[in-house]
């Protein structure tokens, strides 16, 4: 082997070890570990079932969850959300009928600045598309076992059909809580998935998942 070939395959391990301990580097830098999957955290509410059009009270919220891998070094699970949800569901008995809500995506915070920064005009392009929308498809029976439902999303300015899997209980006071989450997949919606200097990529799908206290209207 020639002195110039040795150069170069020295120059070449050199950069990919520097690469490798940037990556880790990066790894090690990126915040704590990811808060777990919404779940139903209120006290069950004995006797009737409630009805009618209730809106997100306090402690509601929307979020992502992807993971991102740093350079062939592990993958750290990325989670935001925004408390910032509006809209009506309308409930009957033991039922939701139906449902329209929308989230302030300017407003999705994670455990890294850095990253909802990026995502003002990258990714979700929160700058660009402010608004998420989801309508619910069809009814579904509410239950603290996860059921199977469907509704449109809109995101990033598309709109595409999602399966959620849900579940819910009935809280004191006429409240409602449901939470659950449905897969996603970016191209669907239009959205590349971002990439830092090759660094840091996210994976092309994540999971949008919710938390919604409801209240009834003007609660």
């Amino acid at each position: 082997m020639s002195r110039r070939v040795r150069l170069i395959v020295i120059g070449l391990a050199g950069v990919i070890v520097v690469a490798l301990a940037a990556g880790f580097a990066v790894l090690k830098l990126t915040g704590g570990d990811a808060p777990p999957p919404p779940s139903l955290e209120g006290s069950p509410a004995a006797g009737g079932g409630t009805s009618g059009r209730l809106r997100p009270a306090s402690g509601s919220f929307v979020g992502y969850r992807v993971n991102e891998e740093y350079l062939g070094v592990g993958v750290r699970t990325a989670v935001g959300r925004t408390g910032a949800v509006t809209g009506t569901v309308t409930v009957d008995g033991q039922r939701v009928r139906a449902a329209e809500l929308r989230a302030d995506m300017t407003q999705v915070r994670s455990d890294q600045s850095r990253r909802d920064d990026t995502l003002r005009y990258r990714g979700i392009e929160t700058d660009r598309y402010p608004t998420a929308r989801f309508t619910l498809s069809g009814p579904f029976a509410l239950s603290i076992s996860p059921r199977r439902t469907a509704g449109t999303l809109l995101l990033h300015g598309r709109s595409a059909p999602i399966a959620v899997n849900v579940r819910g209980q009935r809280l004191a006071g006429g409240r409602l809580e449901l939470v659950g989450s449905a897969p996603i997949r970016f191209a669907d919606f239009g959205i590349e998935p971002p990439s830092v200097a090759g660094l840091v990529t996210v994976r092309d799908h994540g999971v949008l998942e919710f938390r919604l206290v409801l209240a009834r209207t003007g609660a």
